[in-house]
């Protein structure tokens, strides 16, 4: 065979190539909305149950194997950005804009959402302040849901909580309306502190060193991280908020117990425990991947500084693969041993937020956009009882953004903000 045809004939079949994958892929770039440059590592989506999708390249480009038959509706999102949807039709390249975005955030419980006082307080916030998001419970620190939850109806906890829970009649309508007013969702799910759903199912509750069922020192009950039904209730749970259209959803709770002498399903050793937590994230991620939705989870302060897992299942390094956005709590107040050359953390709230964010930093290798922290905005309970006020809660935010952090998030847990003390 002589050069030429040789030529000709890598010609022909190269051509075959590229003629079956462009008949089989959704091609296309991510830009940045405002710059219209590139965004790199991107992660597009098919939106169907194949969940078909990819990261994009330096330049922005992607490729997806998916048939392109009829419209196909794919989704984006990356760090520091808003979720975008598309429609491909005919296997025509697509280009995809994200809009920037640093969500801060105020958090509203379940009484909060369902209390329209509290709610209509927090909604006015963006009109005077930096705030352009929510953190609502889905499920709360009593395992509580503030509208009729059907995972929490066939795993038989709804009938088990302390007390009727204030119920929002129509919560996708409720979260279509927050949407409309350009606020940035995020569903706060509090994963193995479960005391209606170890009510319901004692066998995955977590026991003390007699093999009794062990109660934390609220007196409420604790799901066993290695209990693969109670996980698989969870996700199907954070599924569920994902349908009804939360932006991010956001693990709390996600660890084991912080106390000594408990039995588990498997011996609990370092390794078992954070294979646990971290295999409970990669199963949500493979879940929500056609949802579209950003997966962020809450870690304790000493998380970023502790070497081990805190005995909780919580180690720094391996999260950040599994997840979008890490959150740790970098409370002043729970830091109850400060910090080296630091040892009254509430007199130095913005250096507790500067320097733990910078370890975690160092420690994973990732930018500052790869973290959103939580803040105090409540009174200390370890110290000296301070009031956190404009000053406090402003060093915090100000650590958080000068991180370039992914914004940052208010805890209160009587979901009460004061506009004058936010920053602007």
């Amino acid at each position: 065979m002589s050069t030429r045809t040789r030529h000709a004939l890598w010609f022909v079949l190269a051509l075959a190539a590229w003629q079956a994958v462009a008949a089989d892929a959704l091609t296309g770039t991510v830009v940045d909305a405002r710059s219209g440059a590139p965004v790199h590592g991107a992660t597009v989506v098919v939106l169907d149950t194949s969940a078909a999708s990819s990261l994009t390249s330096a330049d922005g480009t992607f490729v997806i194997r998916a048939p392109v038959q009829g419209a196909i509706t794919i989704g984006a999102r990356a760090a520091g950005y808003g979720r975008a949807l598309a429609e491909a039709r005919g296997g025509n390249p697509l280009r995809v804009a994200l809009t920037p975005l640093r969500p801060k955030a105020v958090y509203l419980s379940v009484f909060g959402i369902s209390s329209s006082a509290l709610r209509d307080a927090a909604l006015a916030l963006p009109q005077s302040s930096a705030i352009n998001a929510l953190v609502i419970d889905v499920k709360g620190d009593r395992g509580m849901t503030p509208y009729r939850s059907a995972a929490r109806d066939a795993i038989g906890a709804s009938g088990r909580v302390e007390a009727p829970a204030p119920m929002v009649h129509d919560f996708p309508a409720l979260l279509a309306a927050l949407h409309g007013r350009n606020l940035y969702l995020i569903a706060r799910i509090v994963v193995f502190k479960d005391e209606p759903l170890a009510a319901a199912h004692p066998e995955w509750a977590v026991r003390d060193g007699r093999g009794d069922v062990w109660r934390d020192r609220e007196g409420l009950r604790w799901i066993d991280p290695f209990s693969g039904d109670a996980r698989e209730h969870n996700l199907d749970l954070a599924e569920e908020a994902a349908r009804m259209g939360f932006d991010e959803i956001q693990f709390d709770y996600l660890r084991f117990p912080d106390a000594g002498g408990l039995r588990f399903a498997q011996t609990s050793t370092r390794e078992a425990r954070v294979a646990a937590i971290t295999g409970f994230l990669r199963a949500a991620r493979t879940r929500l991947a056609r949802y579209n939705v950003y997966i962020s989870a809450d870690i304790f302060g000493y998380v970023c500084w502790n070497l081990d897992d805190t005995a909780i299942g919580q180690q720094l390094e391996p999260l950040g693969a599994a997840l979008d956005y890490i959150s740790p709590m970098l409370y002043p107040s729970g830091f109850t041993w400060g910090l080296p050359g630091c040892n009254k953390p509430v007199e130095h709230p913005g250096e507790i937020v500067a320097r733990s964010l910078a370890e975690a930093k160092r420690r994973t290798g990732l930018p500052g956009v790869r973290f959103r922290p939580w803040l105090q905005a409540f009174r200390d309970y370890a110290f000296d009882h301070r009031e956190f006020d404009a000053d406090e809660i402003r060093a915090q935010t100000q650590a958080a953004d000068s991180a370039d952090t992914d914004g940052w998030m208010l805890w209160n847990p009587r979901n009460q903000y004061d506009s004058t003390q936010l920053p602007r």
